[in-house]
């Protein structure tokens, strides 16, 4: 076998700008990584995605070390990097998946499973990106005639109040048995109004919320999480621990949220998994702005899981200049093509 690694960077342009209560994204790069055995002629390729301000990764240094793990493999002819990947989490999956893609032939497929052999879809939520009320409303919309049965919404930005309002409107046709609602407040509450914005959600029937307050603080998320009238979903909260179990015990959440390319893979994911059933807290995965590589990977990882939930997960229709799909949507299932 002879192995020869590179990368090149993509730049993702949004369709129209991606709003939440960190920030408003309009561009967001991306590495994309190959692997190849040069004798068999196949070709691996797996994607390092980080999201600005909120992956761990070193904008500044992330490249730097794409090209040394590249080096050491071209050099060593060994596909386990001996680099220490531990602060480049996105780094990490971006090379996981490449070296699964082609140990498993370079055909994009990462695991034989009834999703990737066309048997099975994956339920998923539909995602409504921030933005004024009315763009808000039809997106939620949209997603309805196309069969959605799950919807989440990015919240925080607006009052309070008008986002409730919306919500509401939602309710008024639909009940909880009709459609599943989740919001997703990125840490804008404040901790003083936290509990009773929590209140006031679960009267409308939500499903869950993600992280409602800035994360790091947890005393204060296990304080939300024992009295909560809404399960609280953690997100942002798992990116920078090590110490799985002692989070998970000192927080008790309600779910956790996993995204591989900002937890460091699937590996890591799956100890996430096995930490979070031993207290019997749920979890489900979603996409973290990845282009379509990184996305078909995580969807087969997700689909190596017993589904009980709906995922967060996609097509990549964000962008401009994806790069091509084998994923499709039909009625708020995933497929895989």
């Amino acid at each position: 076998m002879q192995y020869q690694a590179t990368y090149k960077k993509h730049i993702l342009d949004f369709k129209q700008a991606a709003k939440t209560s960190r920030n408003t994204l309009k561009q967001k790069p991306t590495y994309l990584i190959t692997i190849s055995d040069t004798e068999k002629e196949i070709i691996g390729t797996g994607e390092a995605s980080t999201i600005e301000g909120l992956s761990r990764d070193n904008e500044e240094l992330i490249e730097d070390k794409i090209s040394t793990v590249c080096a050491e493999i071209n050099q060593t002819q060994k596909l386990n990097p001996a680099s220490d990947l531990s602060l480049f989490p996105a780094v990490k999956f971006g090379f996981e998946t490449a070296i699964r893609d082609l140990q498993m032939g370079g055909e994009k497929i990462f695991y034989e499973t009834d999703f990737t052999q066309k048997r099975k879809g994956i339920p998923i939520n539909g995602l409504i990106w921030m933005g004024d009320l009315a763009f808000m409303k039809e997106q939620i919309l949209e997603k309805l005639e196309n069969g959605y049965n799950c919807l989440k919404l990015k919240i925080g930005s607006h009052h309070f109040n008008d986002e409730l309002a919306l919500i509401r409107q939602i309710r008024k046709e639909f009940t909880a048995r009709d459609i599943v609602l989740r919001v997703d407040a990125n840490g804008a509450f404040a901790n003083s109004e936290a509990f009773e914005k929590l209140k006031r959600l679960a009267d409308l029937d939500i499903h869950s919320i993600e992280q409602p307050i800035m994360a790091g603080q947890w005393d204060e998320m296990a304080r939300l999480c024992a009295q909560t009238p809404l399960p609280i979903a953690l997100d942002e909260e798992l990116i920078s621990v090590q110490e799985k179990n002692q989070i998970l015990e000192t927080i008790k959440p309600q779910y956790i949220i996993l995204k591989p390319s900002l937890l460091g893979g699937f590996e890591e994911s799956n100890e996430w998994i096995k930490a979070a059933e031993k207290i019997s807290i749920d979890w489900w995965a979603t996409s973290a702005l990845e282009s379509n590589i990184g996305l078909n990977a995580i969807a087969q990882w997700v689909s190596t899981h017993p589904i009980e939930t709906h995922q967060g997960l996609g097509t990549g229709q964000l962008y401009t200049n994806n790069i091509a799909s084998n994923l499709s949507i039909e009625k708020g299932y995933l497929y895989f093509n």
